[in-house]
């Protein structure tokens, strides 16, 4: 599937809007960040979360440099045929890597069927 940059980040942002207030209420000092892959250039990976989970937090105080949860575009694409699919995975990844900013570690999001 070929989708540019900006389109990809709109679909992005539609994922997030429609994601439970509950969810999303208690995201404090994080950015969502599109990238088109990750470091090691490879597709395996969907996407991360950058940070300290509030679970291992001890105290967080002004001027820290927000927690990150990136998406990336190019491994989103290649495994989605039409524009439903991208969706849905944008979503499940958004799901997938929040949990982890609320101390959610995979083995759990595997069970919970979020992995």
């Amino acid at each position: 599937m070929q989708l540019d940059a900006e389109a990809f980040e709109a679909l992005v942002v539609d994922e997030l809007d429609r994601l439970p207030d509950d969810m999303v209420d208690g995201l404090e000092n994080v950015v969502f960040v599109v990238e088109d892959r990750p470091e090691d250039g490879s597709l395996d990976l969907l996407g991360l979360y950058e940070g300290v989970a509030l679970t291992e937090r001890d105290r967080y105080g002004f001027g820290e440099m927000p927690d990150r949860i990136i998406l990336y575009r190019e491994p989103l694409l290649a495994i989605a045929a039409d524009e439903d699919e991208l969706r849905d995975e944008i979503h499940v990844t958004l799901v997938h890597e929040i949990a982890h900013f609320y101390g959610i570690d995979d083995d759990r999001l595997h069970e919970l069927g979020w992995a």
